[in-house]
């Protein structure tokens, strides 16, 4: 039997495929690597001779023997100074050099200058194996990645066979400390923001990658494919390309030596080296994806490196809007828990400069053809709406990372007294990306709707899940496409979200050429799935056999299972099982019932009557105090779910009473839009301002309140059952009646990942087990 299980032979595999794909790799290279500059100098010194001659000869004229040296000093410098990423993306002064010195050439979005591309193809991305990189030792990395000589990524490879993953992202933790204890020096390589950008954990089922190591505290995020719906990535299946070495239009040949345990054809995780390391793809990746947030004091905190469903998603929406041309609609089905504001940022960047002859990540035509292509600019500009009453700062500040040149971004916050003047001045004045809020929505989607249809503009329309209890001109359509239900919430102040007012403006419009739509949500309405999804056979109507789906997902159970959200379900307590139990005068024990601690937490408050709110009141808070609060070391936080506006007023009411009397130090806010007149609960209208409801506000957003130590339990009603994100909510009371959408989207409130966070609780007051569960066995993959 060979020996697949080897380790080298699965690094000889690697390195083999990369050589056989246009990167440079010999065996033994590992020799010329500057330990102490982390620097591949001759890939570095060829790089500048054969793409800038006239820099390289004035640098000799001026240093002559030493020129080298002189440059490569700098160069260490300039990426102690700043970074790696930025010096890749924006080179290198030095004296004598009329312009600074370029170190990479990555594509352009309008890639038809020669030269460009000259350099573009001129890159020389190198393969190194068994990176003897340290200062202090002769640790080894199994394999470095260079692009003109700069390293960029290293990766540690296991085999199933002998090993897993997670040996591989400890060695990562344990044996590759960037700053070595005892050791006054830092590893250049392994240094954070001045060593390589990215490091992968890989075997032949699973990849994992880190942009920052910080020793046994290093956080690794999973970069699977996922596996039908859940983690991980599903058997070997060979990319279709033919190798530069065989020609054009050579058959595509799998890779040599079998892999994964069990796998016929190949490794699991061989898309790694096969096409996210391909030369297009790591090169766009490197100039477009990554990108690293600042602090305060302008120094680089973290880089963003995406994750493969984000890369998966973004790639994919360009290259269908590519084909298809303008006037599409895709719908992202991303949980909660995927990175949903980067990718949102990634899109809105790249759509607003995609043009008619740009082909991501495809073989770069020559520069004949492209020469007579039209090179349109696909989009006027790009509209996207954010989440939440505020405009959401990250969504903003990522944006203007992604687009990182000034004056290109506006924001329609609608403040000034007309929206429609602000709206009309951004979207004439050559803004690439114009950021509006739920509230302004419905004007700039009217907007661009005219400028579609008058003047030919051409619009991207990004909208995420977002929730408003305004709607304005758009209460009529919206009964269009709201069930009873929904628009009894909305009468209730219940809140509308951007799927809605999507489905309201859209339902009676004929097809519009002019405006692409993209939608995010993690929960498609079934309204959405039918405005927004693709039909298997778009040709054939609707049915049971092509029913629409989304472009692309990533789905609740993969990000439960890669440990970005949690499962709230997992310690679900419908309060009816526990009362039923505890009468019938049985033991609980996990055999009966598998509701471990979290049914046994609330068994001595199950014989209080579930129907009087007092009484509710008690087993929450006493629920509260024994279960949720201590979570978080003491700063788990619960959410009560009611039916309506009134009965947020008399829930208010009486758990302020309870505590007080109980002589607890429990903060508790109430959340409800508009006011309720209840003669019984006071003579005057309740709003979330008034002094019996939240005496303590003092003008704070309710939001803001609730994340500060002083606030512990909000009530809420028809009121951030969505679009809420508190990750320290560990605790969950509903006395409402959900169904469908709103229970998987009021539950997941609970499912935010925070550190030290495995547990939440929900204690149900009215609804059927079966119910919620079916709710959320309509997104399980």
């Amino acid at each position: 039997m060979p020996d697949l299980h080897k380790e080298v032979n699965f690094e000889t595999e690697i390195c083999e495929h990369l050589a056989a794909y246009g990167w440079l790799y010999a065996l033994g290279d590992a020799a010329s690597y500057d330990r102490t500059r982390a620097l591949f100098s001759e890939d570095v010194l060829a790089w500048v001779k054969d793409t800038q001659p006239r820099a390289w000869q004035a640098l000799e004229k001026n240093h002559g023997a030493q020129a080298g040296d002189v440059l490569l000093g700098r160069l260490r410098d300039s990426i102690n100074q700043r970074g790696t990423l930025d010096v890749l993306r924006h080179g290198i002064e030095l004296i004598g050099l009329r312009q600074p010195l370029t170190l990479a050439q990555f594509k352009p979005a309008l890639a038809i200058n020669p030269d460009i591309l000259s350099r573009y193809a001129a890159n020389r991305l190198r393969v190194v194996r068994q990176l003897r990189y340290s200062l202090h030792n002769e640790n080894a990395i199994d394999i470095g990645l260079f692009l003109n000589g700069i390293p960029v990524a290293t990766a540690e490879l296991k085999t199933d066979f002998t090993q897993s993953v997670e040996d591989a992202i400890d060695q990562y933790r344990f044996d590759r400390e960037p700053r070595p204890k005892g050791q006054g020096t830092p590893e250049p390589l392994l240094s954070f923001p001045n060593g390589a950008l990215v490091h992968f954990a890989v075997s032949n089922s699973e990849v994992y990658m880190t942009t920052q190591l910080a020793g046994a505290a290093t956080r690794f995020l999973p970069f699977n494919r996922g596996n039908h719906g859940g983690a991980g990535n599903p058997a070997y299946s060979p990319s279709p390309r033919p190798s530069p070495v065989e020609g054009e239009g050579a058959t595509p040949r799998a890779p040599s030596g079998a892999g994964g345990e069990g796998e016929q054809y190949g490794h699991r995780t061989a898309y790694l080296w096969e096409d996210i390391w391909a030369r297009d793809s790591w090169l766009e990746i490197l100039g477009r994806y990554l990108v690293a947030q600042k602090d305060r004091k302008n120094q680089i905190k973290n880089i963003i490196f995406p994750r493969f469903h984000q890369l998966d998603g973004t790639r994919k929406l360009l290259a269908a809007v590519l084909q298809e041309g303008a006037g599409g609609k895709y719908l992202i089905q991303h949980s909660a828990g995927s990175g949903k504001t980067n990718s949102i940022a990634w899109s809105a960047h790249f759509l607003a400069d995609l043009h008619s002859a740009t082909a991501p990540c495809v073989a770069l035509p020559s520069a004949s053809m492209q020469s007579n292509a039209a090179h349109e600019k696909l989009f006027d500009t790009v509209l996207v709406v954010s989440d939440r009453n505020v405009l959401d700062s990250q969504l903003q500040e990522a944006i203007f990372d992604f687009e990182r040149t000034a004056g290109v971004v506006a924001t329609i916050k609608g403040e000034s007294a007309s929206k429609s003047g602000e709206l009309a001045a951004a979207l004439s004045g050559g803004k690439k990306i114009v950021v509006c809020t739920i509230q302004t929505f419905p004007f700039a989607l009217k907007a661009v709707q005219e400028l579609a249809a008058t003047q030919g503009k051409r619009f991207a329309v990004i909208a995420d899940e977002a929730h408003s209890s305004q709607t304005g001109e758009a209460a009529a359509k919206l009964k269009a496409v709201l069930s009873a239900e929904e628009l009894q919430e909305l009468s209730d102040g219940g809140e509308i979200g951007t799927e809605d007012l999507l489905a309201a403006q859209m339902a009676n419009r004929s097809a519009e050429s002019g405006i692409t739509y993209v939608a995010f949500t993690a929960t498609p309405k079934a309204k959405t799935l039918e405005l927004f999804g693709r039909r298997p056979n778009p040709d054939l109507p609707a049915g049971a056999d092509n029913l629409p789906a989304p472009f692309h997902v990533y789905s609740m159970r993969q990000a439960i299972e890669e440990g970005f959200i949690l499962d709230v379900l997992k310690n679900y307590t419908p309060y009816k099982l526990a009362f039923k139990l505890a009468h019938d005068g049985k033991e609980l024990d996990d055999k009966e019932v598998e509701r471990g601690e979290a049914l046994k937490g609330i068994m001595r408050w199950v014989r209080l009557h579930p129907y009087n709110i007092s009484q509710k009141v008690q087993v929450v808070v006493e629920h509260f105090r024994e279960n949720v609060a201590p979570l978080l070391n003491g700063k788990g936080k619960a959410m009560v779910v009611v039916g309506s506006r009134l009965e947020a007023v008399r829930w208010r009411l009486a758990i302020d009473k309870y505590i007080q009397e109980n002589g607890y130090k429990i903060g508790t806010l109430v959340a409800f839009s508009g006011e309720v007149t209840d003669p019984q609960s006071g003579a005057d209208p309740f709003s979330e301002t008034s002094r019996a409801m939240n005496p303590s506000l003092k003008g704070r957003d309710i939001r803001e309140a609730f994340n500060t130590d002083d606030y512990q339990i909000l009530l809420v009603a028809n009121k951030f059952q969505t679009g809420f994100d508190q990750p320290l909510l560990c605790g969950m009371y509903v006395d409402k009646r959900l169904a469908g959408i709103a229970a998987v989207q009021t539950l997941s409130r609970l499912n935010r990942a925070y550190q030290g966070k495995d547990t939440t609780y929900v204690v149900d007051f009215v609804n059927d087990p079966e119910d919620i569960l079916a709710a959320f066995k309509t997104y399980p993959d």
